[in-house]
């Protein structure tokens, strides 16, 4: 999975800090950032394949920072991490278009699982669209 770029945003600096760590350990290209606002800004300058989205965070929340990037990324796979209180939440995420949700603190063996899903949704809907467009394309 080293071909997958992860965004994980989380204003817990050490939660974030020590999953960033166990990602990379796994070979993974992970980033974090501390906000609803940084990750969309950073989302305009480089292609991420998946982000770890928290529910709860200062500012703009999770959700809210799940409909922008839907609106301006469609193919971004986005996965939702709440709290055991927040799981309607989550799951009103789902309905607006989060790949899936995991429960805080989550093992990290179902997040990879998670990531590897979610990456491989991408790649089969960015394949489609090359398909298509190739089929469109006048024969020369």
């Amino acid at each position: 999975m080293n071909d997958c770029k992860v965004m994980l945003v989380d204003d817990d600096a050490d939660f974030l800090s020590t999953l960033v760590k166990r990602l990379r350990r796994r070979r993974l290209d992970a980033t974090d950032v501390n906000s609803s606002e940084e990750a969309l800004a950073r989302l305009e300058q480089d292609p991420f394949d998946v982000v770890i989205l928290d529910v709860k965070m200062p500012g703009m929340d999770g959700i809210e920072a799940l409909r922008e990037i839907k609106k301006r990324h469609p193919l971004l796979e986005v996965i939702l991490l709440t709290g055991h209180a927040d799981v309607e939440v989550a799951i009103e995420g789902m309905e607006l278009g989060a790949f899936d949700y995991l429960v805080k603190p989550a093992e990290i063996d179902e997040l990879l699982y998670k990531i590897q899903d979610a990456h491989k949704r991408k790649s089969i809907q960015e394949a489609k669209i090359r398909n298509l467009e190739r089929e469109r394309e006048p024969e020369g």
